[in-house]
């Protein structure tokens, strides 16, 4: 800009718009105003002041017309060729924004706590196959937190944990319920109780627990006050927390979801305690004002639209 000029309007408004320069090539191409409009779905009527108005705004003819048709003045041939290449602009962004919204829809990336990804997912998933058999799905499993963490640094498009609340810098929706259990082996002294167990004694002895961090731990730790012993063992999955309950290690607390075939089968024994709730909620989400699309999208309706979770219903 030459010193002294005041400052130019910005780009948009000394360019003719898109849908304009679309009717000056399909003008040229035809050689008739009224073909052009009725290819681009118009009225002659409004494309005749779409000629106008982009005259107007170049300060030049473009259009001549005549009862044999239209034909573009010498200006109106250079301005088509300009045109032309925008238009081919457009079109390679249009093709390269649909390749890229075809990538997005062609992979999603599930974070899930272990019990959720055990005993969950998998049927979540075949669902979600057939709805979308071109979508390539991967499993990140963790506890709770790390799954807040995966959404949050971007690893991940939809979470699912199983703690208290929805963890911080996420929204989230409940997708079910669920509710934990203690559990021991058979020949556990507490499985031969006539009595429930009290709330004291269980806080006071040491169990097989999953880690800190985990939905199920969280839980747990939040319906005895925090005042627990140290734990027998903290192992890092469901799966290992209920086979060394199954090997006779000592009792624990675990989702009703992942004993139910023990309990069947009394592989474990349920063990009953006085006056303490250990519902929770089983929840999606996601990074906070960043709603899921695409095949996140479907994967949530497909969780909120099955039957319960759990034969727990909270009353």
């Amino acid at each position: 800009m030459s010193e002294g000029n005041g400052p130019q309007a910005p780009l948009a408004h000394r360019v003719p718009d898109f849908g304009a320069l679309e009717l000056l090539l399909a003008v040229a191409r035809l050689g008739s105003l009224g073909r052009a409009a009725r290819e681009l779905g118009i009225t002659q009527p409004a494309a005749s002041g779409r000629i106008r108005s982009m005259e107007r705004l170049l300060g030049v003819a473009l259009v001549e017309r005549s009862p044999r048709g239209s034909r573009l003045t010498d200006a109106g041939v250079l301005v088509t060729d300009w045109a032309r290449r925008i238009v081919e602009a457009a079109e390679a962004f249009d093709a390269g924004a649909q390749a890229l919204r075809g990538r997005r829809d062609s992979r999603l990336r599930v974070a899930a706590s272990m019990t959720i990804a055990e005993y969950l997912l998998p049927g979540w998933l075949v669902a979600l196959r057939a709805e979308r058999p071109g979508t390539a799905v991967s499993l990140l499993a963790g506890n709770s937190a790390a799954v807040a963490e995966r959404l949050l640094a971007g690893e991940a498009d939809l979470g699912f944990v199983e703690g208290l609340d929805v963890p911080a810098g996420l929204d989230g929706v409940v997708v079910g319920h669920d509710r934990l259990v203690v559990v021991a082996p058979p020949g556990h002294p507490w499985a031969r109780r006539r009595s429930p167990l009290d709330a004291g004694e269980l806080a006071a002895t040491p169990l097989i627990l999953r880690e800190r961090g985990s939905g199920t731990r969280q839980v747990l730790d939040a319906a005895l006050g925090g005042v627990t012993a140290a734990p027998l063992f903290e192992l890092a999955s469901t799966t290992a927390v209920k086979s060394a309950v199954v090997g006779g290690a000592g009792p624990s607390v675990l989702s009703e979801l992942a004993v139910r075939e023990e309990l069947a089968s009394g592989r474990l024994a349920e063990i009953h305690v006085a006056e303490l709730s250990l519902a929770r909620a089983l929840r999606a989400v996601w990074p906070q004002g960043h709603r899921p699309t695409g095949p996140a999208r479907d994967l949530l309706g497909l969780t909120r639209a099955g039957p319960a979770t759990s034969r727990f219903a909270p009353g």
